[in-house]
Formats: C-alpha cells, sequence, structure tokens
C-alpha cells in the first residue's frame, strides 16, 4: 500500500500553445502562490508554510534540472545495457525533486554527503553532465577522471557518493562539527535511504551531532524499498522522521519539489540559528530497480510502478503547476525538452569516445608525490604498460 504523499491523483491539464520568444509577453505570469502540502512535525510546534510562492525564473530552472537529471539517468541506463558502464550503478530518476529541492533550499557553500545513489546531487552541486556520464564510463574527462565510477564522484563542497550503507552518516556530522568550528554558519545536508535508516552508525551519528550541537540537517529519502526489501518488512518502525528521538523531525512530501524547498529551508535556519541537528524524511520513489542488476518488479508490481508515475511524478506535478498558472506554456516546456535531450546525446558521445586514463594515473592520489604505477604492484618483477 502507497501512502498518500505518492498515491496523489492530479487533475488533467489543458494550455494554449505559445512560442518561447514570447518570454516578455504579459501572457506569462512573473510568479504565482501554490499551497502545499503540511509536513508531519516531531517535537517541534511550527514547521514549514503551507504557501509558497514560485517565480517563473526559479520554475523554468528548476524545471531543467530536473528534465536534464531524468534523461541523464535515462541515458546511463542505456549505456549501462551497452556494456560502456560496468560494475556498480544505482539510478535516481523518480526522485529528481529531492535533490533538486534540497539545493533549493540552501546555499552553495553548504555542505552535502550522500550515499551511492548519487548522479542527481552530483549535477545540483554542479557537475557538468559530460563528467558524470564520463565518470560513469570510466573515462578521463569524468569528474574522478575516471577512476571513482558511479559511487565515488565529488565536487565543490560535495563530498560524494559513499559505497558503504550508512557510512556517510558519521562522515556528514563531522562536516557539520568542522562548519561549527569554523564558526561559518554553514550547514551539512547527510542523505541515506530508508535501508540505512537500520544501520547502528547512524544513531550514533544523531548522538554525536546532539550532543554537539551540531548544524547537520540528516535526511532520510525513503523510496519505500531498501533493495528488494520495502520498509514494512525491513523496519519496526516506518517513522523515520522520529527515528532520532532527541532530534526534531519532519516528514516531507519528496515528490513536491515546492515541498522539499520548503522544509529544507525551514531546516537550514533551524541548524543556522544554533538549536543543533534536524532530520528530515522524504517520502519519494524510485523508478528503476535497486540497481541496474535489480529489474525491479519482483518485489513491486508494474502497475504500481506506473500508478506513481501517472500520479505522482515529480515532474508532471511541476509542470502542471507552471502551465496552469501561466508561469510557462507547453511550447515552451518542449523546447527545453529538446535542448536537455541533445545535452545529454552530446555528454553520452563524448562519455563513449573519451580515452581512459593511462595505466601510469592508476596510482595517483594515493601518495603526494604520485609515484609510478609499477610500485604499486602484487610482483615487484613485472612492468605493467598502458594501452589506452
Amino acid at each position: 500500500m502507497l501512502t498518500a504523499a505518492v498515491s496523489r491523483v492530479l487533475s488533467g491539464v489543458t494550455q494554449k500553445p505559445a512560442s518561447r520568444v514570447l518570454v516578455a509577453s504579459c501572457k506569462y505570469s512573473n510568479n504565482a502562490t501554490f499551497e502545499i502540502k503540511k509536513c508531519d512535525l516531531y517535537r517541534l510546534e511550527e514547521g514549514p508554510p503551507v504557501t509558497t510562492v514560485l517565480t517563473r525564473e526559479d520554475g523554468l530552472k528548476y524545471y531543467k534540472m530536473m528534465q536534464t537529471i531524468r534523461r541523464m539517468e535515462l541515458k546511463a541506463d542505456q549505456l549501462y545495457k551497452q556494456k560502456f558502464i560496468r560494475g556498480f550503478c544505482h539510478l535516481c530518476d523518480g526522485q529528481e525533486a529531492c535533490c533538486v529541492g534540497l539545493e533549493a533550499g540552501i546555499n552553495p557553500t553548504d555542505h552535502v554527503i550522500t550515499s551511492y545513489r548519487a548522479h542527481g546531487l552530483c549535477y545540483t552541486r554542479g557537475l557538468t553532465v559530460r563528467s558524470i556520464l564520463s565518470e560513469l564510463t570510466g573515462r578521463r574527462g569524468g569528474c574522478a577522471k575516471g577512476k571513482g565510477g558511479s559511487m565515488h564522484m565529488y565536487a565543490k563542497n560535495f563530498y560524494g557518493g559513499n559505497g558503504i550503507v550508512g557510512a556517510q552518516g558519521p562522515l556528514g556530522a563531522g562536516i557539520a562539527l568542522a562548519c561549527k568550528y569554523k564558526g561559518n554558519n554553514e550547514v551539512c545536508l547527510t542523505l541515506y535511504g530508508d535501508g540505512a535508516a537500520n544501520q547502528g552508525q547512524i544513531s550514533e551519528a544523531y548522538n554525536m551531532a546532539a550532543l554537539w550541537n551540531l548544524p547537520c540537517i540528516f535526511i532520510c529519502e525513503n523510496n519505500r524499498y531498501g533493495m528488494g526489501t520495502s520498509v514494512e518488512r525491513a523496519a519496526a518502525s516506518t517513522d523515520y522522521y522520529k527515528r532520532g528521538n532527541f532530534i526534531p523531525g519532519l516528514r516531507v512530501d519528496g515528490m513536491d519539489i515546492l515541498c522539499v524547498r520548503e522544509a529544507t529551508k525551514f531546516a537550514a535556519d533551524y541548524c543556522r540559528s544554533g538549536k543543533g541537528p534536524m532530520l528530515m524524511e522524504l517520502l519519494t520513489y524510485r523508478y528503476h530497480g535497486h540497481s541496474m542488476s535489480d529489474p525491479g518488479i519482483s518485489y513491486r508490481t508494474r502497475e504500481e510502478i506506473q500508478s506513481v508515475r501517472s500520479k505522482s511524478d515529480p515532474i508532471m506535478l511541476l509542470k502542471d503547476k507552471m502551465v496552469n498558472n501561466k508561469l510557462a506554456s507547453v511550447e515552451e516546456l518542449k523546447e527545453i525538452d529538446a535542448e536537455v535531450r541533445k545535452e545529454i546525446d552530446d555528454a553520452a558521445q563524448f562519455a563513449m569516445t573519451d580515452p581512459e586514463p593511462p595505466l601510469e594515473e592508476l596510482g595517483h592520489h594515493i601518495y603526494s608525490s604520485n609515484p609510478p604505477f609499477d610500485i604499486r604492484g602484487a610482483n615487484q618483477w613485472i612492468k605493467f604498460q598502458s594501452i589506452s
């Protein structure tokens, strides 16, 4: 049984076509006010607002970012099946409102750390599609020079991509400790999934963050399945926003970008004010399986997935809001879709043709002096040569 946040039904949309050259025309509104779903609260008297303003500029930016992440993940699926991408690959299509909404609620100088389902956050933190896809294919143009792959990508103020389930929890608390130590009024978003929420190290991180009053926002992306196990079968309590016990919590509609944005702003303001950490649970859904090795339909039905797509898709929700309130036209959004498809196709072509990193660089960034690779071999008499 899906939650109300995942199962909400939207009304149909009709809109007269308009050309994108009419951006400055009075046909468009500059902004619109929307009612958003009230968050469930824990140890809080007041929560985020239940109304918010969306400007036309922000709406178009959010739409393009979410479409880019969606298309990028679908392209990664294609490249994986063509064997350009190998190894682990965890896609986040369906969860675009989470990564874009979180970024919209913080400052570029704030910090983010997450699990291995990281591609969307890599993009919102400033990495290009080309650098992400090239990293997935293991090419030297990748954001980690082709040596990190799907689970280990980094950007300014973005600390990965972590392959160990739940390992980013204590690390995020440590980043928040650095923020407090430096007194820079910055916060750290520490993301993990519902599967990792049962890890002991997550509870340890809660305790340290509360004990030391750290500006850390713990964010549980509850996409309802930890690998192939539903939350109801894995957790004695599925109220993840209450798991902090002594830490205040919010449960947020993670399929609505405006809900995520306002909740993130609220949580960030709370942490910046010196009140300590906060816990957020984002109710969301992933369309793909846990990873590319998981078809995703052995533990849930195709009908369930299609139901979420048709009723609660985050891109569709934003598109309907914008079109119905004259912030954009259907034709204008179609032009953005075309731009995004071209950007993704160009990036994929680069990711397939860019050279692999030479073998001589395989040992780089391990020692400060970047010694040659031959000292890293298991047999000291064998010398390796690059064929790239």
